[in-house]
Formats: structure tokens, C-alpha cells, sequence
């Protein structure tokens, strides 16, 4: 049964990294196998099934591509006004130097985008500015891939974290220190794995060893800070602002001009008021997702109630499914391009126009991510997911914690979601922590999260996003995105799994 279990993710697996084929066309055959083996191997009624997948592609258009087709209309309409050329222009000013400057954007912007939106935002966007810096488009993706995988947990407002704290009824600031704990190595690691991959070897640190360096810890240690005295909510939003502080103020004081690692730009100063101009759509964003947060539950509050709840899926325990209409990063992201491009002088009528340009650039990435998500909710509702979690439990007994980060990978890797993959796996972990003398549930619950981060950089549905936003110059090279990726994927689940398991020993 696990082996049928298996089925899907096996398909994806030679789907995407042997046969070469594109995420539009592996993946609808994945949906088609995991209804099959549903029905047949694991008797989920065929109405069940069929509401299944109608419940996940309702979640994959909203909130999911909703979010995707925001941010990318976000940016594209940035490009179209010509503000991208003056953001640019900025960044040329900190640093000639690519490690520098993958550093400012993939690291901290990308933490910054994650820590705001989520859902792909944080690498579609920093992806893309590089390409148009002159990055090469692979290294950019997968530059970014590595990036987001540790903000992802306190992503979108902390949403995974606190979702995992509701689900399993841990408290959420005693879990984000958790999570942030399992995550410091890997805190400061990932910047080093940035420069390594734009500079296209280990010798590209030197020169840059300490502001890389740097860089990790400006996550980390205020990250930790914030986790354990607030909470997850601004968890990585925060330190995302001091990495790029951090990264603009060494650039100002120690020049690096190492011409090997060079971008071939000029240096052009721009006024505060042009800067302003140009990244407003951007201000806008990170101004109405505060606003609309639960940070401020007196905006929050009312908008949240703008909702409709359908009951889409039959089964057993079936619960309506809920369409946030307001009180959701992809409405707050449209708003704010909407708005911040007609300040930076587009009219309505090229606004809208770039709006229907992104919609049409994305289809096959609407496929792919629509029948992806659509399976995850077909192997979760049939038990295939929970069928293959139970395996890893009873195959590795009291070691289990070491390979507990597995599980939320696999998550993430199926959903491309670390909220989803928290939903799925979750529970699972405190279960399993009853099972395992002196375990801690939330040290279990915290590596799902932390896991699934990883599991996400290999996640069809983020290399979907990666290639959508970047654009012609990758299309169909999936496989070639997740062989590059695959070591630092491997590494990411050795490390959590040593930390988890050695730091399980300490707590018991």
C-alpha cells in the first residue's frame, strides 16, 4: 500500500529529473495516478475523489495563484513603468560585485518578500530582478530556491508557524523559538550556498567571507530574538531589513573589485524622491500586508469576515472550504500594484492590460500548480499521505527524530507549501512524539516546519513559480533546476536531521 502510496511523488520524481519532462505535462499525469490509486487501493469513493481534486484546485486559484499572478503583475508592471530601471540603478550603487549584490537580493529581499506574501513571491521577484541585472537565469533560480528555504516557516505573517500552533495546540512562541533553534545552522549556512552558487565555485566567498557571514547571523539572531519574546509573526520580516542593511552598509565600507564577479552595470545615484517613486508599488505592498495582518486585528478583524465557506469536498470529516475574498496577501499585493503603478504614471487601461499580459504568460504554470495541489489533496483525503508518514515512524522507532524532517519535505515537496505540508504532517509529529520516550511534541512539530523549508526548493510547484516569472530563457528545464538543487537539498535534510535528533537527546 505505501508503495501505491508512493506512486505519485514517484512519477513526479522521473517525470521532472529523468525523462525532462515540463511541469504543465508531468504533473496533470500525477493528479491522474493519485485518483486512480485513491479509488482503487484505497477505496475513496469516486465522488470523494472528485471533490478531492474541485477542493484543490479551489485552493490552487485562491489563495495560491491569486498570490503568484499579484506579485508577477507586481513586478512586471514595475518593469513596465520603468521604476525597475531605477531600482537597478539603486542596487548598482551598493555593489558592482554579483556575490554582493545576490546577497542584498536573493537573501535579504527574499527574506523580505517571503516574510510579507509567501506563496512564491519570494522567488519569483528577487529571481527576476536578477536575470535583468545580467545574472545567469539558472544560478538566479536556484540562488533563490536555496534562499527561501529557511525563511518559509514564518512566511506570509508567520502563517505556517501559527497554523502548526493551532493544529496541534502547542503554543506558537515556545514553537518558533523551536523552529528558529533547528534552523540556525542552516540560518547561517544559506548565504554562503547563495555565493557559492552565482559564483559558480567555493573560492567565489573569498573576498566576501564576512559579509556573508554577517548575513546569516542578521537572520538568525534577531529571528531567535523576535521568536522567542513576540512570536513567529515578524520572525523573519525584521531580520529580512537588517540582512539588507547589514549587506549596504559593508558594501559602503569595504569595497570589494574583484572584476572576475564584476555585473556589467554602471553605477547611477538616484534621489530619495525618484527611489521613493520607484519602489512604491513595493512600499504599498509591505504597508497593506501590516495593515491587513492580524497584527492589527481592528483592520483584520472586519475584512476577515469578508468570506464565503462552500462545501466542495464529500468526504468523511469534509469541512467547507473557505474563500478569504479581502483579508488575503494576493488582494493586498493587486491593490497595492494597481495603485503604486498609476502614482508611477501608468494609466488604468495599461495597467490593466499588463495585468491580462501576466495572466495569459502564466498558463502552463497554472496547470502545472493547479493539478499539483490538486493531487495533494487526493493522497491527504485518501490517506496516502498519512499511509506513507506511518511508514517512516514504524521503520525508524526511537531514531525517529532524525528523520522526522523528512516528512515535512515530503510535505512541502508535494504542496510546494510549508503551511500545507504543516497541515499534513503535523499532527502526525506530536502523535509520534507520544511514541517515543522523553520526545518532545514540539521539537517534532518544529522540524516539520524547518523540514518542510527545505523540501519546498524542490517542490514542482516553486520551480514552476521560479520559471513562470523568470521567463523564456528556462522554460521546460525543470529537471535541470532540481538535479542543480538536489545536493543542497540533501545536505538541508542531514543537518536538520542531526539537529533534531541530537537536540531531542538534550531536551529529554
Amino acid at each position: 500500500m505505501v508503495l501505491l502510496a508512493l506512486l505519485p511523488i514517484i512519477w513526479l520524481i522521473v517525470a521532472l529529473g529523468f525523462l525532462k519532462l515540463p511541469g504543465y505535462k508531468a504533473c496533470p499525469v500525477a493528479v491522474i495516478i493519485s485518483a486512480v490509486v485513491a479509488v482503487a487501493a484505497f477505496g475513496m469513493p469516486g465522488t470523494d475523489a472528485a471533490t478531492a481534486f474541485l477542493e484543490g484546485v479551489a485552493l490552487a486559484v485562491w489563495p495560491i495563484l491569486l498570490v503568484i499572478v499579484a506579485a508577477i503583475f507586481a513586478y512586471n508592471l514595475t518593469v513596465y513603468t520603468k521604476s525597475m530601471d531605477v531600482i537597478k540603478q539603486m542596487l548598482t550603487t551598493v555593489s558592482k560585485d554579483s556575490r554582493i549584490l545576490a546577497l542584498l537580493i536573493a537573501w535579504g529581499f527574499g527574506a523580505f518578500m517571503e516574510g510579507m506574501a509567501g506563496f512564491g513571491t519570494a522567488v519569483a521577484i528577487p529571481a527576476s530582478i536578477m536575470v535583468g541585472l545580467g545574472y545567469n537565469p539558472l544560478r538566479s533560480i536556484l540562488a533563490c530556491l536555496i534562499a527561501n528555504t529557511v525563511p518559509t516557516t514564518f512566511g506570509s505573517i508567520g502563517i505556517p508557524t501559527t497554523t502548526l500552533a493551532s493544529l496541534t495546540d502547542l503554543n506558537p512562541v515556545g514553537l518558533a523559538t523551536d523552529i528558529t533553534l533547528q534552523l540556525g545552522i542552516l540560518d547561517i549556512l544559506c548565504p554562503f550556498f547563495v555565493v557559492i552558487v552565482v559564483g559558480g565555485s567555493v573560492k567565489a566567498l573569498k573576498g566576501v567571507f564576512g559579509v556573508t557571514l554577517l548575513s546569516g547571523l542578521a537572520l538568525f539572531v534577531p529571528e531567535y530574538i523576535i521568536s522567542s519574546t513576540v512570536g513567529p509573526e515578524l520572525a523573519v520580516m525584521v531580520p529580512s531589513i537588517i540582512i539588507m542593511g547589514v549587506v549596504v552598509l559593508y558594501a559602503k565600507i569595504f569595497k570589494t573589485e574583484n572584476p572576475e564577479y564584476a555585473l556589467n552595470i554602471e553605477p547611477k545615484p538616484v534621489s530619495s524622491g525618484a527611489g521613493v517613486k520607484a519602489a512604491m508599488i513595493f512600499i504599498l505592498i509591505f504597508v497593506f500586508l501590516i495593515l491587513t495582518s492580524k497584527l492589527f486585528p481592528f483592520i483584520n478583524g472586519p475584512l476577515s469576515t469578508i468570506k464565503t465557506s462552500v462545501p466542495i469536498y464529500t468526504g468523511a470529516g469534509a469541512k467547507p472550504y473557505t474563500f478569504m475574498w479581502v483579508a488575503t496577501p494576493g488582494i493586498m499585493i493587486l491593490l497595492a500594484a494597481i495603485i503604486g503603478g498609476k502614482y508611477q504614471g501608468a494609466s488604468f487601461g495599461e495597467i490593466f492590460g499588463k495585468l491580462k499580459d501576466t495572466i495569459y504568460n502564466l498558463r502552463f504554470t497554472f496547470l502545472t500548480i493547479i493539478t499539483v495541489v490538486a493531487t495533494a489533496k487526493l493522497m491527504a483525503y485518501s490517506g496516502m499521505t498519512m499511509s506513507i508518514a506511518k511508514m517512516l515512524v514504524s521503520v525508524t522507532g526511537t531514531a525517529y527524530p532524525a528523520f522526522a524532517p523528512i516528512a515535512g519535505a515530503l510535505g512541502a515537496f508535494i504542496t510546494g507549501s510549508g503551511t500545507n505540508s504543516n497541515v499534513l504532517f503535523g499532527p502526525l509529529q506530536t502523535a509520534a512524539a507520544q511514541d517515543i520516550p522523553g520526545a518532545s511534541a514540539a521539537w517534532l512539530a518544529a522540524c516539520n516546519s524547518a523540514g518542510a523549508g527545505v523540501g519546498k526548493m524542490l517542490s514542482p510547484q516553486s520551480i514552476a513559480i521560479a520559471i513562470g516569472a523568470v521567463g523564456a530563457a528556462v522554460e521546460g528545464k525543470e529537471s535541470e533546476i532540481m538535479k542543480m538543487a538536489l545536493p543542497y537539498f540533501i545536505g538541508g535534510i542531514i543537518i536538520l536531521g542531526l539537529v533534531t535528533y541530537f537536540g531531542q537527546m538534550i531536551l529529554a
